[in-house]
This record gives C-alpha cells, sequence and structure tokens, in this order.
C-alpha cells in the first residue's frame, strides 16, 4: 500500500528536495504540497493524507495551530513535526496539538521514513536530540518550569496574534479570516487583556516566543 504524504513547508526549494527523495521510495507518495499551515489544513481536509510532515514556523497560519486543526478534523492523519527548533516547548506544544512525531531538520531522510513507519504504527517518534528533553519536563526536571505554562489564547486569537505580528493590519486581518473589522478589533483587545502586553513590538516578542510566527 502507498503511504500518501502532505508536505507543509514554508521553502519551496526544502520540499522539492524532501519530495524527490520521497519519490525514490516506492511506497510513499508526496500527494501535495502546502507553503503555509492554512493551506496545510485545507488539503489535509480534502485528501485525507496518511501523513503531514509539517514545518513549525510558517506564514498566516504556524505549524502548531495548523496541526490542531488538522487533528480536529481528521483524528486518522499522523501528523509529523520536521522542525528547526531544537526546543522542548515546541515539541511539547507538538505533542499537545496532536503531532505523533517530531524531527530536526538536520536528520537524516532514513530517519524520517523512519519516524513515518512507527506513527503509522500507532507509535509516538521523538528523535533522539528530543527525547532526553520532552522526558526531563514528563518528569518534573525541567529548568524553566515557567516557560511552559499554557498560552491562555484560543485558537482563533493565536491565529490574529501571528497575522498582528506579521504586519497584517486590522481590515487584511478580517478579511484574510472572513470577519468583520469590528471582531478583529474585539480579539485584539481580549489578546492584550489576556497576556497583559500593551504595544505591538510585545505582542510581536510573545508571538515568536511561542512559536506562533516565523519572523
Amino acid at each position: 500500500m502507498t503511504i500518501g504524504i502532505v508536505l507543509a513547508d514554508d521553502h519551496q526549494i526544502f520540499r522539492e528536495g524532501i519530495r524527490q527523495l520521497f519519490d525514490q521510495q516506492g511506497d510513499m507518495e508526496v500527494l501535495a504540497e502546502a507553503a503555509d499551515g492554512r493551506m496545510a489544513v485545507k488539503l489535509a481536509r480534502e485528501l485525507s493524507p496518511d501523513v503531514v510532515v509539517m514545518d513549525i514556523s510558517m506564514p498566516g497560519l504556524n505549524g502548531i495551530d495548523a496541526t490542531r486543526r488538522i487533528i480536529a478534523e481528521n483524528p486518522q492523519v499522523k501528523v509529523v513535526a520536521l522542525s528547526m527548533h531544537a526546543d522542548r516547548r515546541f515539541a511539547l506544544e507538538m505533542l499537545k496539538a496532536g503531532a505523533t512525531g517530531y524531527l530536526l531538520k538536520d536528520c537524516a531522510f532514513e530517519e524520517l521514513v523512519r519516524a513515518i513507519n512507527a506513527v503509522l504504527k500507532g507509535q509516538t517518534y521523538l528523535c533522539p536530540e528530543m527525547t532526553e528533553l520532552v522526558l526531563r519536563d514528563s518528569l518534573h526536571l525541567s529548568e524553566e518550569p515557567k516557560s511552559l505554562e499554557p498560552c491562555p489564547l484560543t485558537l482563533r486569537e493565536r491565529e490574529v496574534l501571528q497575522l498582528v505580528a506579521e504586519g497584517k493590519n486590522t481590515k487584511e486581518i478580517a478579511e484574510l479570516l472572513n470577519v468583520s473589522v469590528k471582531t478583529i478589533e474585539s480579539h485584539r483587545s481580549n489578546i492584550m487583556k489576556k497576556l497583559n502586553l500593551h504595544s505591538l513590538a510585545e505582542l510581536t516578542k510573545y508571538a515568536i516566543r511561542e512559536g506562533l510566527t516565523c519572523l
């Protein structure tokens, strides 16, 4: 049986390279490519792939929130994160969102293949570099417990925050999300209140720290 894959990464040359490697596998087929999280969600909905190989830092909608939407719509789809972030926070957030694999982009392609085969068998796969960090956190041995506090924002608020941090104005965000300007203004006000932040610079810094934007 051929394994259907959707590649989600905002770097075209990276997607093309990975696609060529998958084409050589024989039992794996790249069904489509997505340059951002919003397109990844759309493709997963339309194509029902076996696996989505997901970057985290992407414009418009990041990989964490895209994963959460994909799994909510179709729990049968497996998501494997392929990220440059060697940080337990990003790994934990992806796992909480529903991903069952997390690898770093400097891994060998053979390891990505192993991860895909593992998650399709119902296993969770973490690359060796991340395993110790995640286990340490699960055993409550984190050196920075405050950094692991859950984000208080809703999924829509996270989406709005990412777009704000990426420089979109209120009207642009409203048009993109197909809602009113007043709704976006309300979301922005709620975001600032929840985070106790008072400027665009502070919002942007928070978004970067939380992995919501690729800036």
